[in-house]
């Protein structure tokens, strides 16, 4: 794990105790701080308490206690860590931190805290509505593939502070969501990452000007001379990059447009024009970290995709069946839309908006749609007279009938535009359904 000095003596309280809670407790204890920490789930508690014991520490009596932060006297503690699925403009935790003058921070900023102590690093920070967990692993997989230490972190893989320390000229590669960003204050990216920012998770921001402030902060926190790598397909993003620029930081700005034409044919993994995109972008970050045009092509080449994201299944008959179970809104939906001439598209579950729209651009390559969900109605009514539709209800009678209309040179694509609590635990959860039921296919 990642420890630190700089938590030595400090007291800091942890809410929320899943994976990053849990390894941000760990690491604080090894470092000689203070803790106190909490989840409702008692369970998490208990494993907790047992990870620490098995540590073979020797732990103050105040070293780690369990309690309800919001039944403790904050004051004097060093920070009030949340997990970034805590809604700080909802919960209680938010005013009672402020009110007893306690940062509000999560495992990042503890991370950032850390730096100075570590092996000398770069660090690169991915951000963006759609793309960021792509382009966050192309980049690793490209940087791994050039022989180069790095460890992936932050919104995927394995929480950042549970991972051991790099050796010396080492990469962290972190993907990191607005929710993240607000709960950071000192990250100073060597290389930082803004693909697109579109509307989503508004229910936490002050409108959508809100949700756009909590992706610009992260150049904010960059020192001048550290790459600034910026889409600029949409407004949002490139008045960033404006201000990035007028900040007398124009030297560092990399601007990646829309639309550039690249062959990716060689890239099995990075198909459609949001990948393009999503290239440009990791190519540019490497090449910020100096890494050689050669190896970012060998990288390119051999990246393999993430599950869940465009992730090819299996080719049946002459039919692609496509898993994109991890396109929870429509913006995230029409990049894939894009990608096939034909397809046989299953969307639906608890949607986001009432509103295709987005997915618009890519009507006509549909040559059928199913819905299914809770969202499936309501897709049904949108998509009549664009296209043939019928309303499948549950995954599995979707990926029947699509493959059972399907022809040779066509693709079933999964593909929901929604998310998946209504009959899923997760998208990965939808993900695997729908590998099961094209094996289930026969």
């Amino acid at each position: 794990m990642i420890a630190s000095p700089a938590w030595r003596g400090k007291r800091f309280a942890v809410l929320g105790l899943a994976r990053s809670g849990a390894a941000t407790v760990r690491a604080l204890v090894a470092s000689g701080a203070g803790v106190l920490a909490w989840d409702s789930n008692a369970a998490a508690r208990e494993a907790l308490a047992d990870a620490v014991q098995e540590m073979s520490i020797e732990l103050d009596a105040v070293s780690l206690e369990f309690a309800d932060p919001l039944d403790a006297d904050l004051t004097g503690y060093a920070g009030m860590v949340v997990s970034p699925g805590v809604p700080l403009n909802r919960h209680p935790i938010a005013a009672h931190a402020r009110a007893a003058g306690v940062p509000l921070i999560g495992d990042i900023e503890l991370f950032a805290q850390a730096r100075a102590d570590l092996p000398a690093h770069r660090v690169v920070g991915i951000t963006g509505t759609n793309g960021k967990s792509t382009t966050t692993a192309l980049i690793h997989h490209i940087i791994e593939a050039s022989g180069i230490p790095t460890r992936l972190g932050g919104n995927i893989g394995l929480p950042i502070l549970g991972q051991e320390a790099l050796p010396q000229g080492g990469v962290y590669v972190l993907e990191l969501s607005s929710y993240q960003i607000d709960l950071t204050h000192s990250l100073d990216c060597d290389v930082a990452v803004l693909l697109n920012i579109t509307p989503d998770h508004l229910d936490r921001y002050d409108g959508f000007e809100g949700y756009a402030a909590s992706k610009g902060r992260l150049f904010g926190m960059q020192s001048k001379g550290h790459a600034a790598i910026i889409g600029i397909g949409d407004a949002a993003s490139a008045a960033i990059a404006r201000q990035v620029a007028l900040s007398g930081r124009s030297e560092d700005v990399t601007k990646i447009a829309p639309g550039v034409c690249m062959d990716q044919s060689r890239w099995p993994a990075l198909q459609g024009p949001h990948n393009a995109q999503n290239a440009l972008a990791a190519i540019a970050a490497c090449e910020a970290l100096g890494i050689d045009r050669a190896a970012i092509d060998k990288g390119l080449e051999s990246f393999p995709g993430l599950p869940h994201r465009m992730e090819r299944i299996v080719t049946r008959g002459g039919v692609l069946f496509v898993n994109d179970s991890k396109a929870t809104n429509p913006e995230s939906t029409a990049p894939a839309l894009a990608a096939y001439p034909r397809i046989h598209w299953i969307l639906g579950g608890v949607a986001k908006t009432d509103s295709l729209e987005a997915c618009r651009p890519g009507f006509g390559h549909v040559v059928h749609a199913y819905t299914i969900g809770e969202a499936g109605p309501l897709f049904a009514r949108l998509l009549e007279g664009e296209m043939p539709v019928e309303q499948s209800g549950t995954l599995e009678a979707a990926v029947r009938a699509a493959a059972a209309k399907a022809q040779p040179g066509e693709a079933v694509l999964l593909s929901p535009a929604c998310a998946s609590f209504d009959q899923f635990r997760d998208f990965e959860a939808r993900g695997d359904a729908f590998r099961a039921a094209v094996e289930a296919l026969g």
